[in-house]
């Protein structure tokens, strides 16, 4: 791969972490269940600290993908750390989808009566969709970069 475009793709990463920073600090402003709240009370709320809680595992995602980048950049991908990476990733994807899932519980079983919470659970939905295809695809991957990497140096053993 080309450096420019790994650079691309490194700085597409660092600006969706931007934009979902600035998503996460913005919303609970002026949406749902905080938008008349004080300033304290919105960041005091235990559903919106739970959702900066769980936006933990996104964050190490992409930055354990914009290692991997840097990895493929130093032509280093046949290595441990790729590996190392891609599991952190796949580990990720899974905790996060397994919060998600916990949070959409928790509003299914005790959101207020008169409130519809079908929007806020089929955005659950489809970010664990999400969070399972991208655990899919590390797992996928890692399997093939071990194998990859397990081939090379049983070769360079036989050499």
């Amino acid at each position: 791969m080309k450096r420019a475009s790994i650079i691309f793709l490194q700085t597409v990463i660092v600006l969706f972490g931007i934009v979902v920073l600035a998503i996460l600090i913005r919303a609970p402003l002026t949406e749902g269940r905080a938008a008349n709240l004080d300033l304290f009370s919105i960041y005091a709320d235990p559903f919106i600290l739970y959702g900066y809680a769980a936006s933990i595992a996104f964050f190490v995602a992409l930055y354990k993908a914009f290692k991997l980048l840097g990895y493929i950049r130093q032509n280093n991908v046949f290595s441990s750390n790729s590996v190392g990476a891609l599991k952190s990733i796949k580990y990720c994807a899974i905790a996060l989808s397994i919060l998600i899932v916990a949070a959409g519980i928790y509003i299914i079983l005790f959101h207020d009566k008169d409130d519809d919470p079908a929007g806020f659970i089929s955005l659950c939905v489809l970010t664990t969709f999400v969070s399972i295809i991208v655990a899919t695809t590390a797992a996928i991957f890692e399997k093939i970069l071990q194998n990859a990497i397990d081939l090379k140096s049983e070769n360079d053993l036989t050499i």
